[in-house]
This record gives C-alpha cells, structure tokens and sequence, in this order.
C-alpha cells in the first residue's frame, strides 16, 4: 500500500481511537485527549463495576486501589450520582454502587457526566472555526468527533469488565488490598502500630 495522504485520512477516519491516541490532534494550542476528570471517571465507574454487587464500596476504598485522592472522587462522585449512574448508601456500612447494570452504562455516559467532550472540533460543532465561518477541514474533524462517540456509546461497563486484562489487573489490585490489610492486621495483633 502507498502511504500518501489519501489512504492515512482513510485509515484514520476509520480508526478514530488510534488517530486520536497516537497522533494527538493539536487543537488551540492544546492536546486534544480526555483529560484525567474522564479517565478518573470511567476507571472509578469500573472499579465499581468490577466489585462484587451486593457490596456498597467507598471512596477511600477506590481511591487505594486506583491511586485517585479522595477528594477527586467525591467531586467526580457528585456528578455521576446527579446523572444516577451511581447510588449512595449513607451509615457505617455506606458507600457506593452502580445505580444501574453494568451493560446498561456506556463509557460516554461516564464522561459526559463529568462534563467531558470528544469534540475535536476547534468551534465545538458551530461550524465558526475560521473567523467565523467553516475551516477547511472542520467536516474530518466533525467526523473524528462522531467516530469516537459512536465508539464509546458502543461500549458498556460489562463489556470492559469482561475484558481478560481488565480482570487481570483487577486480580492484581485486589491481591494488593488483600496484602496491605493482611499487614495491618499483623502490625496490630504483635503490637507494632
């Protein structure tokens, strides 16, 4: 295959995600890729989803396991709950769980929940990009934004729960708690704390 221009526009405009994450499209001067409010979002919604569902699990709990301060969460916490993708479960025994089944929660849900946009527009879909009319290529970037939130409407929670290296990973963090735990608890029955 010839690589010119023709075939890497075909190529990306059929692979979105892959354009999106490796070349990083360069928009007013900053990175168009979603910001850490969306993918703290989407890894504390699965870090939900991945625990066992009759367990309300609280914030300091997934703040351990994916290295997200507390405070972050609750505000990310605030948001999802407004749009009841979460519940809470106030007490001694509260904390959160989905509000929803897993394969009824998309990966867009989550971040537009937190305010987040996969617009690669630079006019946010208005069409005014260049001194208020239509740029040159305002219709590809269009399509890229449309690509990308097709795709991530496509995929639910259960779908990233069921992937093998999700369940490795989670696998791995939860051996981690299970070893932290088993430590303080030895540290307190010898009297080291």
């Amino acid at each position: 295959m010839i690589l010119n221009l023709t075939n890497l526009v075909g190529f990306f405009y059929n692979h979105p995600i892959v354009f999106a994450h490796y070349y990083r499209l360069k928009l007013r001067d900053q990175i168009m890729r979603l910001t850490t409010r969306g993918r703290y979002a989407v890894t504390a919604m699965l870090d939900l989803a991945l625990q066992p569902l009759d367990q309300t699990i609280t914030l300091a709990e997934i703040a351990a396991r994916q290295t997200i301060s507390v405070a972050y969460l609750e505000q990310l916490f605030s948001k999802l709950k407004r749009r009841q993708l979460v519940a809470s479960v106030r007490g001694a025994n509260g904390g959160y769980h989905l509000a929803r089944a897993a394969c009824d929660i998309t990966v867009l849900e989550i971040i537009e929940a937190v305010n987040e946009s996969v617009d690669a527009t630079r006019c946010d879909h208005k069409g005014n990009c260049q001194n208020g009319a239509m740029c040159l290529t305002h219709d590809l970037w269009q399509d890229l934004s449309s690509h990308i939130s097709s795709y991530l409407e496509r995929i639910s929670l259960a779908d990233l729960v069921d992937r093998d290296h999700v369940q490795a990973v989670a696998l791995r963090q939860s051996s981690s708690d299970d070893l932290a735990q088993l430590t303080v608890n030895q540290k307190t029955v010898t009297g080291t704390i």
